[in-house]
């Protein structure tokens, strides 16, 4: 299937260089690589392919920058990241267009993602003032002791393809508003999003070289060199576990500082006095928001065992029912996956855990002839043993397993390496909160399915990461204090 005209003019005017010290240009070598619509394995458009010297042009360009950026009004940074934010929602039907040719998500689920991408640069506009410090009397009355708040400094960000507008703003956001210029790497399969944020903040009048953005299919060899650079002064990235260890490994050389946001293993605890209702409808929600491709996507149903049928019943009657298609196309719930590789891992989980016992409801393979279309799935009597209890599925797959009590919800809620979000549905408001505190994960959704919030901090603890996105705590991740005591 071929693109409409309005598609073809939407990515016709996406910039496709780099962008070093506010001006767009190719890479070194002159090398492109080819932007995938994953509906249709066609070729959108080809962008810079960024090299080593093109990575080291943008830190560069990051650390002139950032005295005179750190020296800027806060209002005038909450002026500019307004601006940007009334521009990305004047485009939001741009924006939407461009994400779900490149990323495959439904067009509903593309403008839900421009509203809450959007509302990160409203939300660290008005952060940008109210970055405060203290001023104190020591305790023997002798001195004073003040604190001020200044920014870390160039900041190396690497985005991941699955949220391309929303992981971009959850990280320029903050950075602006405290201070710091950033390098920008946004994920190979969907650049064009952060192209096209990139080119709003040119015309907002964001100054040159306080955000670069370099595009690569060269990843760990150009981005290594930015870690191990003492002119980074902090690395925040969005992505896999095994490759979050590896950054952190080389950060370790400068002590970086460092946020992480990785893998999820997010467990959906459905208790027996639950309102099987809204319990269902959140499974939707927390399953199948981005086809499963989310951190925060329920990965493991742990359902009581007295309310497991009927739970299970309605999830597979719901889930079977949803429109499957390319996210363009009218009444279309669930788009492809990112590319050949997801589909093939999607695949191979489903077969495994069939394999060891689970039994299928629905779905469990490829839909279509082209594209990376695979089937909402239910599963049933999954095992303990099976890959997919262990692994961050991230696709349109729903195991479903039993327990009996309270306590053993929570040790199999537990039992993983992550500790992103769980999910708990139940009326009990005391059981509610004393489950929320004896869960190890970063965020909690009580009765409901979504937790994302730009008001609130977003990140995980044990394999999942560490630090903040979002919320008040979200500024604070690109913020140093500093102490000045004062003699009288």
């Amino acid at each position: 299937m071929s693109l409409g005209a309005d598609e073809r003019t939407t990515v016709a005017s996406v910039p496709t260089g780099l962008l070093i010290d506010g001006t767009w240009r190719s890479s070194a070598d002159g090398a492109v690589v080819p932007v995938e619509d994953p509906a249709t394995g066609a070729t959108l458009t080809r962008v810079a392919d960024a090299t080593v010297a093109d990575g080291q042009d943008a830190l560069a360009a990051a650390h002139e920058a950032q005295a005179s950026w750190a020296a800027v009004a806060p209002r005038q940074r909450a002026d500019l990241l307004r601006a940007a934010y009334e521009l990305v929602t004047e485009r939001a039907e741009h924006f939407a267009t461009l994400m779900t040719l490149e990323m495959g998500k439904p067009l509903a689920e593309s403008r839900g993602e421009v509203a809450y991408g959007a509302e990160f640069l409203r939300w660290f506009s008005e952060e940008a003032v109210r970055v405060s410090g203290r001023w104190a009397t020591a305790p023997n009355g002798a001195t004073r002791l003040l604190t001020v708040r200044q920014p870390v400094g160039p900041t190396l960000m690497v985005t991941p393809w699955n949220f391309p507008l929303a992981m971009g703003t959850r990280k320029i956001g903050p950075a602006v508003a405290a201070g710091c210029t950033m390098v920008v790497k946004p994920a190979t399969q969907t650049p064009l999003t952060m192209l096209a944020l990139a080119d709003v903040f040119r015309e907002v009048g964001l100054p040159g070289g306080v955000l670069n953005v370099i595009t690569t299919t060269r990843t760990a060899e150009v981005i290594e060199p930015l870690v191990r650079d003492p002119r980074t002064r902090k690395l925040t990235f969005t992505g896999s576990t095994p490759v979050g260890r590896v950054l952190v490994e080389q950060s370790a050389q400068q002590l970086l500082r460092v946020s992480m946001e990785l893998g999820g293993n997010a467990p959906f605890v459905v208790f027996e006095d639950a309102d099987l209702d809204a319990a269902v409808d959140g499974a939707l929600q927390a399953k199948m928001r981005n086809m499963g491709e989310a951190c925060t996507a329920a990965n493991r149903f742990l359902v009581h065992e007295s309310v497991a049928g009927e739970f299970t019943r309605r999830l597979a009657e719901r889930m079977s029912a949803l429109v499957v298609g390319r996210g363009t196309e009218p009444g279309v719930e669930v788009g492809p996956l990112i590319d050949a590789k997801a589909l093939a891992k999607v695949g191979a989980l489903v077969d495994d855990a069939v394999a060891r016992g689970a039994r299928l409801l629905c779905g469990g393979k490829p839909v279509g002839e082209q594209g990376y279309f695979f089937a909402p799935t239910v599963l049933t009597d999954v095992p303990l043993h099976a890959a997919l209890t262990r692994e961050e599925i991230f696709g349109p797959v729903a195991p479903v397993s039993t327990f009996a009590t309270e306590s053993e919800a929570v040790a199999r809620a537990n039992d993983t390496e992550y500790g992103l979000v769980a999910y708990v549905f139940t009326r009990d408001l005391s059981r509610a909160l004393r489950v929320s505190e004896a869960l190890e994960f970063g965020m909690v959704g009580v009765n409901q399915g979504i937790v994302s919030n730009p008001a609130a901090p977003f990140g995980g603890v044990k394999a999942s990461g560490f630090g903040r996105e979002g919320g008040p705590e979200g500024i604070e991740e690109y913020l140093e204090t500093k102490y000045v005591g004062l003699s009288l």
